[in-house]
């Protein structure tokens, strides 16, 4: 406070004469009304208070004198001039190393747009115009050359859109007092070359060696390389656990090469495709472990570990397919996941110091992708906020063939970011000291106040898209400008060698000696002859059946949880109808009674706590349950703070991490995907408001849930809970659309189920958990109910939960069959089944002659069990499977392969359900009863020559 007063004193004093009088003035206009001035003399007396000599005198203002109205007109447009130089200096940046016009001129920044001249700004004291004007900075002339120097050169910057005035003080006097540039010595430097000529030197190498070959070069942007190497040594420094990096393909070989150290010879031996020989890594070359189908080498990730000291830190760079900006909320997972701390009750403690994001993006991707949105949206989230990722924009001007005017409707690829208040630097490519001077701006920044920080490292392409298409046929100007340009290396060297920092001759030696080496690397590897190519066999622990699995827990200990979940803090005012529900649950384990679904998952939930075993749910209205049916977190009706059960629940030996997610589908489930492989001992649980929300995260579920461990070896135990049944609701909110998920099941790759009972959730959700972190893990796609969560069908008496275990085939309830007389076998699953239940119990037809069974888990199908019911039935004539779903949809297709191998010579196979359609559902509520009732009949009725009343 002391300063400012200091400040403003000074500022006054360099009033004098008739400039007093208009001060004054001006100061009684802005006491009356601050709308009445100028803004930028307004923004004067709010930022130095009054005139000093009133404050002193004490007395009223008057009007002295002449006034200078020219004079301080001066002033005030010098001052819009010193703003305009902050806010838009980045207009005549120098940030494009090759593509853009030289001459980059803004009237916005142009002293004649607010009426001065060189004379007008020389005869203001550089303090009137800036506080901490360093020494040699005499008037406004000089100011506005050395604030231009800070502000347009080959970094810039962006944050105008940051609202905090505590980080735009922060940033302003980072940059103003010289610190947005590093000041490094002549053997920085050097070494700082010496990188570039790594880089430059494996890519040509690359380039030469495997003529024709995929591998979406770095060049053009090889500055991102120490950049990274910044990063790395800033996170070592400060102990950091973990870096978390995700990126798209371009550069990525070049990461992995000198960043996460993937040996040379792994490289090239992924290159080498001689249809019988394969080129063998030398002996001790770091083996890194993928799945058995892998993938191309340009999507794989790897680890390294730093050690320095006692600390070490683990750099993962993860996998990430094709579809880009994906990986963006699952690094997020990953890194949140580092953070916290998950064993003991209550929500994880969390420590923002342990890992930090570094997310590399493409300049069309960042503003074109939705799911980039998505994932910023999440930096800010309590659930979900890592504590500040740093976002590099890889800029090479281009997406695939597509110019910036065609792929964005915005001036710059970054200003996406700006709805998020995240600071934005755009540096030149070509000025490797500008490039590793933003990572320690962007990373002190993060350390200060914790939030997202974005580097646009503007650059170029130096060949097409994957090195073997021709971008001069697309963009003849800029590949003429690239090809008449330098490398950033030989720019650097040049500069270097001028300034007296390089000897003559020694760029050319360090470029030998790179190409020397990756040479004898080369030559050093061996070819085997081998077999033709199959990929390797999935993991025998996969091909194993989850069937020992015990997931019974005893009675007492269930009471004594389910009484646990009824205490609440003391003075906790509960909802009055919300705490009737859950005492009535408190009821649901007694002799006579049963316990719906809600009921069976939060005993689910309990004794998995009491294990000991961490549990993270989220999804949009998941601690309320979209239907209503969960409660997990309870409001005090009078001062809304949040409660849940399970964090009070004295058994409980881990964290209960419950979130009501943002309005997104494939960023938050990225985001949990992530979570789930990097925190393996969790059980991570995603849930969708409909089923047929997963759509929107279909990438995800694609390209990482379901194959990720084919591909790469990467190990998710996550649960998808995804809403389905057919209510009469329309197309939208019927179908979880089981048949993707279907479509994708191969070599046990997740669990697909769809129960019709609480215990069943109950002992599939122990099941699940019991699967964490074991060679057997695996996701689990579970279709749940909407109107059946109260239906007492599914609820399930006490016994159900304290013995046996998750049934993958189950009977249908209340039916008994008379095997001998069975000329029908009867299979469906999901809530058609209970349909069929309630249309049966209201019959006096006593259905002997028919089996009925309910396919609880759909893959891994159940086949010896289903085997086993045939057997038993000697005359059997017929296997029908029933859905709800259209013919084109649902399990149908899926289990027809399966069942048309079980039919013996004399049966069939038949369906029972809608014809083929375009939409999941009709739209009319009528209808859609017509139509139920109608499978319902059909389901129902005898076999011919059936014994039947």
């Amino acid at each position: 406070m002391a300063q400012n007063e200091e400040s403003s004193e000074r500022f006054w004093g360099q009033f004098h004469g008739p400039n007093i009088g208009y001060a004054e003035e001006q100061y009684e206009l802005y006491k009356k009304d601050p709308e009445a001035v100028d803004p930028s003399t307004r923004e004067i007396f709010e930022r130095h208070g009054a005139p000093a000599w009133l404050e002193a005198s004490g007395s009223d203002i008057q009007p002295s004198g002449t006034t200078s109205v020219k004079d301080v007109k001066k002033l005030t447009s010098a001052w819009k001039l010193v703003e305009a130089i902050r806010r838009f200096g980045h207009l005549e940046a120098d940030i494009y190393p090759v593509g853009h016009d030289q001459t980059r001129k803004s009237s916005l920044v142009d002293p004649a747009t607010y009426g001065l001249t060189e004379e007008d700004l020389e005869s203001i004291p550089a303090s009137w115009l800036w506080d901490k004007a360093p020494a040699g900075v005499d008037n406004g002339l000089d100011t506005i050359k050395e604030l231009r120097k800070y502000y347009t050169g080959t970094i810039t910057f962006e944050f105008d859109h940051v609202n905090n005035e505590q980080e735009r003080r922060w940033l302003t006097n980072f940059i103003e007092e010289g610190n947005a540039r590093a000041n490094l010595s002549n053997e920085e430097k050097q070494q700082l070359l010496g990188r570039l000529v790594d880089v430059e030197g494996f890519e040509g190498f690359l380039h030469k060696t495997f003529v024709g070959q995929k591998r979406f070069s770095i060049e053009g942007l090889e500055s991102m390389v120490p950049m990274l190497d910044q990063i790395v040594k800033y996170a070592t420094n400060d102990k950091f656990e973990h870096i978390m990096m995700g990126m798209a393909h371009r550069g990525r070989l070049s990461v992995l090469a000198h960043v996460l150290g993937k040996p040379f010879d792994k490289i090239f031996s992924e290159f080498h495709t001689s249809p019988n020989k394969e080129l063998v890594p030398s002996e001790g070359s770091m083996g890194i472990n993928y799945g058995w189908t892998g993938d191309v080498k340009y999507h794989f990730g790897a680890e390294k570990e730093v050690k320095s000291d006692e600390q070490s830190t683990r750099i993962t760079l993860a996998h990430n397919p094709s579809h880009l900006e994906f990986v963006n909320p699952v690094v997020a997972g990953f890194t949140r996941a580092a953070q916290d701390y998950r064993f003991q009750k209550g929500y994880p403690d969390r420590d923002e110091n342990k890992a930090f994001g570094v997310v590399i993006h493409g300049d069309a991707a960042f503003i074109g992708e939705g799911v980039v949105a998505e994932s910023l949206n999440l930096s800010g989230i309590p659930g979900y906020t890592t504590g500040g990722t740093l976002h590099i924009i890889a800029n090479n001007l281009l997406g695939y063939t597509t110019n910036q005017t065609e792929g964005r409707s915005t001036r710059y690829a970054s200003d996406l970011a700006k709805g998020f208040e995240i600071p934005i630097i755009r540096v030149n490519a070509d000025d490797p000291i500008a490039c590793v001077s933003a990572v320690r701006f962007a990373y002190e920044y993060r350390q200060k106040f914790h939030k997202d920080f974005l580097i646009d490292l503007v650059g170029y392409r130096r060949y097409g898209h994957n090195e073997m298409d021709e971008p001069r046929s697309t963009q003849p100007k800029l590949y003429q400008d690239i090809d008449n340009h330098p490398t950033a290396a030989t720019v650097f060297a040049n500069e270097l060698e001028e300034k007296g920092a390089l000897e003559e001759g020694a760029f050319e030696q360090m470029k030998e000696d790179v190409y020397q080496k990756l040479r004898d690397i080369y030559t050093g590897m061996k070819e085997n002859q081998v077999e033709e190519a199959e990929a390797d066999e999935v993991p025998k622990a996969l091909r194993n059946g989850l069937s020992s699995i015990e997931t019974a827990v005893p009675l007492e200990r269930l009471k004594e949880l389910n009484e646990g979940l009824l205490k609440r803090p003391e003075g906790f005012n509960g909802f009055k109808k919300v705490e009737k529900i859950l005492k009535k649950r408190g009821e649901a384990l007694e002799e006579g009674n049963k316990a719906d679904w809600g009921a069976g998952e939060a005993l689910a939930y309990a004794s998995i706590l009491s294990d000991g075993i961490p549990i993270r749910i989220t999804g949009q209205d998941t601690e309320r349950g979209t239907f209503a049916h969960r409660h997990l977190v309870l409001h005090d009706t009078e001062t809304d703070e949040k409660y849940s059960p399970l964090h009070g629940l004295e058994q409980a030996e881990a964290a209960f991490d419950i979130r009501n997610s943002p309005l997104s589908e494939a960023g938050v489930l990225g985001f949990e995907y992530g979570y789930s492989v990097q925190a393996p001992n969790t059980l991570v649980i995603w849930e969708a408001q409909f089923g047929d929300f997963a759509n929107a995260g279909q990438v995800i579920f694609d390209q990482f849930i379901s194959a990720a461990r084919a591909k790469w070896g990467e190990k998710s135990n996550m649960v998808m809970l995804l809403p389905h049944g057919y209510e009469g609701q329309g197309p939208e909110h019927s179908s979880a659309r089981l048949e993707r998920f279907l479509m994708m099941c191969a070599e046990n790759n997740w669990i697909v189920a769809n129960v019709t009972s609480s215990a069943q959730f109950f002992h599939l959700l122990r099941r699940q958990a019991a699967l964490r972190d074991t060679e057997s893990a695996r996701p689990l796609v579970l279709m749940t109910p909407k109107s059946l969560l109260r239906n007492q069908r599914v609820a399930s008496a006490p016994e159900e939960f304290a013995e046996g275990k998750f049934q993958t085939l189950r009977q249908q309830p209340g039916h008994k069959a008379v095997k001998k007389n069975v000329k029908r076998l009867l299979i469906g699953t999901g809530k058609v089944m209970v349909d069929l239940e309630e249309t049966m119990d209201k019959s006096e037809e006593k259905y002997d002659w028919m089996q009925i069974l309910r396919l609880e888990q759909i893959y891994p199908f159940p086949m010896k069990e289903m085997e086993k019911e045939l057997k038993s039935l000697p005359n059997l004539e017929e296997i029908v499977w029933v859905q709800e779903e259209p013919k084109n949809m649902g399990s149908w297709d899926f289990v027809d392969n399966y069942l048309r191998e079980l039919l013996k010579d004399g049966q069939r196979l038949r369906y029972i359900g809608r014809p083929h359609r375009a939409a999941p559902a009709v739209g009319v509520p009528n209808v859609h009863k017509t139509e139920q009732n109608h499978i319902i009949e059909e389901a129902l009725q005898p076999t011919e020559g059936g014994d039947s009343q």
